[in-house]
């Protein structure tokens, strides 16, 4: 006697449960291109920020988001050691041994150099020009590295040399950026201003590792010109970070 009645309940259910699943699949489609502007808007809104009361603020501001883009090769690109030992294997036919000592002298000189880095920006008026000798020397020893290496590490103790400078003056960029970035914007701007840096340093980096993959399939296997992006980047690092006036920075 119950069958029939039970047999209609459960059809029903199914019913508004097929409903509500296409009703969701609809207003998740709908919110598809919602989501797409607001990332788009989002994305631009960081790149070119909108005007404020604190005009002289702004444009220090926004010429920090134009530098954090180049530094993002001097940071993460090229000059980094891992882009470095596959050049000098691939194009100095260097072992993975003798790629791995470099690797581990710059990191440990990074290591030891940075908490002396960072005191030093602490107590230092001179932030702007410390960051931009630290540009600098990262990308002359990296077109060192690139120009006199030498084949199967013929001269390993000169350029295990480099790399333990080159770690040392390498771990003065963060710590530079991050002071800089603290003096313009404050405690209370520092995480918004910190994650635009930080977007800002991975799409430079990424727009160089492609700049530089589609060179190297040119160029390969002689490699060495690939590294003439370095210095081209920490030109318009430098042309920005010029831009941003002292008096921004509340040392």
């Amino acid at each position: 006697g119950f069958s029939p009645l039970l047999l209609l309940l459960v059809e029903t259910s199914s019913l508004h449960r097929r409903r509500r699943c296409s009703s969701n699949k609809r207003r998740k489609k709908k919110n598809k291109p919602k989501f797409f502007i607001t990332f788009v808007m989002g994305f631009l809104g960081n790149l070119f920020p909108s005007d404020g009361p604190d005009v002289p603020k702004r444009e220090a501001r926004q010429t920090l988001r134009w530098s954090s883009l180049f530094l993002g090769e001097l940071r993460d690109g090229l000059t980094m050691i891992n882009m470095q030992s596959a050049f000098l294997i691939v194009s100095k036919n260097y072992t993975e041994k003798q790629a791995g000592i470099l690797f581990f002298v710059f990191g440990m000189s990074q290591f030891l150099f940075q908490t002396p880095a960072g005191y030093l920006y602490d107590y230092s008026d001179s932030k702007l020009q410390w960051l931009s000798m630290a540009a600098i020397g990262t990308t002359l020893l990296t077109v060192f590295t690139a120009t006199f290496a030498l084949p199967y590490g013929d001269n390993l103790n000169l350029m295990i040399l480099v790399k333990f400078l080159q770690g040392a003056i390498t771990s003065f960029i963060p710590p530079g950026l991050n002071s800089i970035t603290q003096g313009i914007v404050g405690a209370k701007g520092m995480t918004t201003q910190v994650a635009v840096n930080e977007m800002m340093n991975h799409l430079g980096t990424a727009i160089i590792v492609l700049v530089g993959s589609l060179l190297g399939v040119w160029l390969y296997p002689n490699l060495g010109a690939l590294f003439v992006v370095s210095p081209i980047a920490c030109s318009f690092f430098l042309f920005f970070l010029k831009k941003i006036n002292p008096e921004d920075i509340d040392h």
